[in-house]
């Protein structure tokens, strides 16, 4: 009898060490599609950033990880042509835009300490993740946005890259190396227009051919719109 009990204990043991890690894998399963689709959910990577360029009609030219794509966008009554670069950060968690701007001047002593500062309090005003930086492997300036990268859709990326042009315009007189000659004897500006808030926007905190912003055809009667449309030429890494 007691032998008769022992083998029924050890088989009843048996089977429900067999029967648990089934158990476990059956309900892991059931769980792992839902939790898969909450990491993803809006969610890009190198290659959907891609496609979602592509999608909102840009042409995007991949250069290592970094796209760069011309965006055009009526701004203040005039029509302007940026060119502009996406990156996904390195730990994939940020989407990076940037606006490249005007090259500094070859000598250090053609860079007046007032412009650099009016740069530095911009940063301070703009808002909404964005600032300007300076990419030493070509001496340009760039006007960037960080946005988490989440929830992205072609709409709300969109009003991104609309918001960064917006603030490329407004505050073209402190970054535009033409403008420095004759304001170096200023203070730094107390103010630095972000403009209104985009809808639909993130939430916050191209190789394409010379120089910054130049005059183009004509956009609207009797106002020639402008085109900000730089050579990046940025080959170091831009994940961050």
């Amino acid at each position: 009898m007691d032998t008769q009990w022992s083998r029924r204990a050890v088989m009843s043991a048996a089977l429900a060490a067999v029967a648990a890690p089934v158990a476990m894998s059956v309900a892991s399963g059931q769980e792992r599609p839902a939790a898969a689709a909450t990491q993803t959910k809006g969610k890009l990577t190198d290659a959907t950033l891609g496609t979602l360029l592509k999608a909102m009609g840009l042409d995007a030219k991949l250069n290592e990880q970094r796209y760069d794509f011309a965006f055009k966008a009526t701004i203040e009554d005039a029509e302007w042509e940026l060119s502009l670069s996406a990156v996904l950060s390195q730990d994939g968690t940020s989407i990076w835009i940037m606006a490249w701007l005007d090259e500094l001047p070859k000598s250090a002593a053609d860079v007046p300490r007032t412009a650099l500062l009016r740069l530095l309090s911009d940063n301070d005003k703009l808002g909404k993740g964005k600032f300007f930086a300076y990419i030493a492997a070509n001496r340009r300036f760039v006007l960037q946005r960080v946005i988490p990268n989440e929830n992205i859709n072609a709409a709300g990326f969109r009003s991104a890259l609309d918001d960064l042009g917006q603030s490329v315009v407004s505050t073209h007189s402190h970054w535009s190396v033409a403008n420095w000659a004759s304001t170096t004897s200023e203070e730094p500006a107390t103010t630095a227009k972000a403009g209104p808030p985009v809808k639909g926007s993130a939430p916050q905190a191209a190789v394409a051919p010379a120089t910054a912003v130049r005059p183009s055809t004509e956009a609207t009667p009797g106002r020639a719109p402008q085109s900000a449309v730089n050579d990046s030429k940025f080959n170091s890494s831009t994940k961050r």
